[in-house]
């Protein structure tokens, strides 16, 4: 037991000088002993730079920004005629088909009227047997008038020719009418164009029988073209008589067509309580197709400033404020607003920004001031629309 001990006390001896001997070590070259650094002078880790894509930064931009309500609606003919059957039978020819264009006057078609040819024979019969008559009844109404004056006949008789010439006329005058009629029946199987226009559509074929009032084609004047477009209740104080619009049409890549207010509908619809305005506009070259889709704004106010878009605003404070990157380092900076888009959601910014500011859109603008940013790739410029569509 004796022995045990004084092995145990040697052992811890031995541990002890160990300890005492690391503990006295010089430090390698360049390091630091823990003991010797001063507490809070710990070296603190740079801040992470932050690396935002293309996307999710723009330049603002100088442009023309528009004030004014949002319209819609289709191209419509101001000048539109359907030619309808005025007599019925068969439709023997029909010259023409969707797309033709037409002049005014010009013959499209022919309907067949056998029983009116029947009838204008009939007619022209009874004008010449009416004027065969009233020719009788005048020489008989001289020869009366002759024999009243030398006292062979009373005046009676001369006043019953005279009876007999003005019934004998009467006759003639409705002979004559019953025949004009049938002469206006028999022009009227032939169908003419109402205006110059093109055919838009055709309803009847050559060989269909028709009756009166049937459709047979349609004719538009596609210089005459006008935008029929809805307005909300709320914004028609905004909308006046000769007030320029300007719209996209679907179907014509990018071009923007600028139209003139003519009037506005007296009464709103009933179910969405818009009202509709009917726009006139250009049709040099018979570009524009009627039906076509439109959209575009009123111009109540224009003016031309530096343009962001919405996404690079926030509005969640007091005041708004933008994230712009200068000098490599997010920026917050106040500014003041003007003209807003909603459509293409663009807002003029009047104070704060200047043409060229690189802010930064979507949730990373809520950067702290300060932290380092650098943008991967080109930065994009502010995509303003043409004429402040």
């Amino acid at each position: 037991m004796r022995h045990s001990r004084i092995v145990l006390t040697a052992a811890l001896v031995a541990m002890a000088a160990t300890l005492a001997a690391c503990g006295d070590a010089s430090p390698e070259p360049g390091a630091t002993r823990g003991a010797e650094t001063a507490p809070g002078s710990a070296a603190t880790a740079a801040p992470a730079v932050v690396q935002l894509a293309p996307e999710n930064v723009t330049a603002a931009t100088m442009a023309d920004i528009t004030s004014g309500p949002f319209v819609s609606g289709q191209l419509t003919p101001a000048r539109e005629a359907t030619v309808r059957a005025q007599v019925g039978g068969p439709l023997v020819s029909l010259t023409i088909d969707r797309g033709q264009a037409v002049r005014a006057n010009a013959v499209i078609g022919r309907i067949a009227a056998r029983d009116l040819d029947d009838a204008m024979a009939s007619a022209q019969v009874a004008v010449k047997s009416a004027e065969a008559s009233l020719a009788v009844a005048r020489s008989e109404a001289a020869r009366s008038e002759s024999l009243v004056k030398g006292g062979a006949l009373a005046a009676r008789d001369l006043e019953q020719a005279h009876n007999l010439v003005s019934g004998a006329e009467a006759q003639l005058a409705a002979a004559k009418a019953r025949e004009k009629a049938i002469w206006q029946q028999l022009d009227d199987t032939v169908v003419k164009a109402p205006i110059s226009g093109i055919v838009s559509e055709r309803a009847a074929n050559a060989g269909d029988i028709v009756s009166p009032g049937t459709a047979i084609v349609t004719i538009i004047d596609p210089s005459s073209l006008r935008l029929e477009a809805a307005v909300t209740s709320d914004q028609i104080s905004l909308v006046r008589p000769g007030a320029k619009v300007r719209f996209r049409i679907r179907g014509l890549a990018n071009e923007v067509v600028t139209g003139t207010i003519d009037r506005l509908s007296p009464t709103a619809d009933p179910i969405t309580r818009q009202v509709t305005i009917f726009v006139t506009l250009p049709n040099t070259g018979g570009r524009l197709i009627a039906g076509l889709f439109a959209e575009g704004r009123v111009d109540a106010e224009t003016r031309r400033g530096v343009v962001v878009p919405a996404g690079a605003v926030d509005e969640t404070g007091p005041t708004a404020t933008v994230t712009r990157i200068r000098d490599g380092k997010a920026e917050r900076v106040t500014v003041t607003l003007g003209i807003r888009q909603s459509d293409t959601e663009l807002i003029e910014v009047r104070s704060g920004v200047a043409e060229g500011d690189v802010l930064i859109l979507g949730a990373a603008k809520t950067l702290t001031s300060g932290t380092p940013v650098r943008v991967v790739g080109a930065i994009p410029k502010t995509a303003a629309f043409p004429s402040g569509i």
